[in-house]
């Protein structure tokens, strides 16, 4: 019996220390947290060792009275518990029934039904609102209503239904408004502001001159990141007070908005492919120029060929075909004896026009192979990190293995865009050398059997 009492007592000292606690303010610092948390042990502790002292100093008639005390107290409670819990008992009995009374009559009355149908629709119209850039506008509880509308289980009241068709109408109206209001907007940074929003719908939503975006989570308007730079500027549609003004509508509430201005741009997608990728972009400069460069040669080779053809008897030295008709310088009257010397320093003088005709056509050929195996190479390199990433996470999140396939892919494209272009533009510069050195095997070969030909007419 003393120790029960004991025990009474010490619980009785436990629940007023945790009171006590709680009113204590918090500090900061580990230290002060376990100090705050020693300090209750210590007083009860100390209060126990009190009442220990107390109770043995008792005689044992006083002993007796205190134990007969504290089982009377005991007592007393327990019966208000009990007497609590049975009036508890009973009016959930009470209020069971008086549902199943409502139920019933709602049921008879062909509520149950409309009932049923104005949750269903409270919960549509939920998901709806939480996801519409209206919600932005709108500070109030209106999702916190329809979500209790959607998940009642008793009776709905007439003031429910009657604001649910209230905030369903002022959804709708608010679809089809173009307005601009005060409200608060997150920058880029962070740091929160509050300004004009011109809000189209529930499609797009600008201010400052600047594209927003809506975050449900949040019920909060934020500033994207990158604002598209090709779409119609939003400062024109905020400026206007009047007429018909145009403007950029997202039919699919902001998703299409974010994959545009998410799109990264040419020089992001080349530095995706990192050192590989500078590699081939090197390689295909090099081979671009060298092409331009021979273009540009061939074209004025091929024209002062074309000059030289209209005055073959007075060839000049300032193209290809006149210095080929000037290779040969032996007699006249026995060029008939010295034909075979003739075609040998007329096609000495063809090849040696042809290194300048044909250069750079090795190297674009050598570029137009390297290509796609730089492409292969980095697109490998490109596997190994993803690889990697997956090793070092353990799992296989598609945003950790994104960047090494990009990587793979951009080499790989970039190797592609380097060696086709590349290969036409040697078949380019092949065909015309080709076209410029049959002309000066025809027309060297014509001069010399013409000279023939007049040497025996002789």
């Amino acid at each position: 019996m003393n120790k029960q009492l004991i025990n009474t007592c010490s619980a009785m000292v436990l629940l007023a220390s945790v009171g006590l606690s709680a009113g204590v303010q918090a500090q900061s610092g580990l230290g002060d947290v376990l100090n705050q948390a020693r300090a209750p042990r210590a007083a009860e502790a100390a209060l126990y060792q009190q009442r220990s002292k107390e109770y043995n100093a008792m005689s044992d008639s006083d002993k007796q009275r205190a134990l007969q005390q504290a089982n009377a107290n005991r007592a007393a409670v327990q019966q208000q518990v009990d007497a609590k819990v049975r009036k508890y008992s009973d009016n959930d009995l009470q209020i069971t029934q008086l549902n199943k009374e409502l139920q019933e009559k709602a049921r008879k009355l062909g509520l149950s039904e409309i009932f049923g149908l104005a949750r269903q629709i409270a919960g549509d119209v939920s998901t709806n609102v939480k996801q519409s850039l209206v919600s932005a506008q709108f500070a109030d509880d209106r999702q916190k209503f329809l979500a209790s509308v959607a998940g009642a289980e008793k009776v709905l009241t007439p003031a429910q239904l009657e604001r649910l068709w209230l905030e369903i109408q002022r959804e709708m109206t608010a679809d089809g408004e173009v307005v601009t209001y005060k409200g608060a907007v997150v920058e880029a940074n962070g740091s929160p502001i509050t300004t004009d929003i011109t809000r189209i719908g529930p499609f797009t939503a600008s201010a400052n001159g600047k594209y927003l975006a809506y975050i449900p989570a949040l019920s909060r308007l934020t500033m994207l990141r990158r604002q598209p730079t090709d779409l119609i500027n939003p400062a024109v549609l905020q400026g206007a007070s009047s007429g018909y003004v145009s403007a950029v509508a997202d039919s699919t509430r902001g998703v299409l908005m974010n994959m545009h201005v998410e799109s990264p741009t040419l020089l992001e997608r080349v530095q995706k492919g990192q050192e590989v990728g500078y590699v081939i972009i090197t390689v295909g400069a090099l081979g671009i120029l060298a092409f331009l460069y021979q273009l540009a040669y061939l074209i004025m080779a091929r024209m002062g060929v074309t000059a030289q053809m209209r005055n073959l008897q007075h060839p000049e030295r300032d193209n290809a075909l006149g210095r080929v008709l000037l290779s040969f310088k032996g007699d006249a009257s026995k060029i008939e004896e010295n034909a075979e010397v003739a075609e040998l320093r007329i096609s000495e003088a063809v090849m040696r026009e042809v290194p300048k005709l044909e250069r750079f056509q090795p190297f674009l050929r050598l570029a137009v192979a390297s290509g796609p195996l730089l492409g292969l190479v980095g697109t490998v390199w490109g596997m190994i990190l993803t690889f990697q990433s997956i090793t070092e996470s353990g799992s296989s999140d598609p945003k950790l293995m994104a960047g090494g396939i990009g990587q793979a892919m951009i080499a790989t494209v970039l190797g592609l865009l380097v060696a086709v272009p590349l290969l036409f533009a040697g078949a380019l510069l092949n065909s015309l050398s080709r076209s410029i050195v049959q002309v000066l095997d025809e027309q060297s070969t014509g001069m010399l059997a013409e000279n023939i030909e007049k040497r025996k007419n002789v």
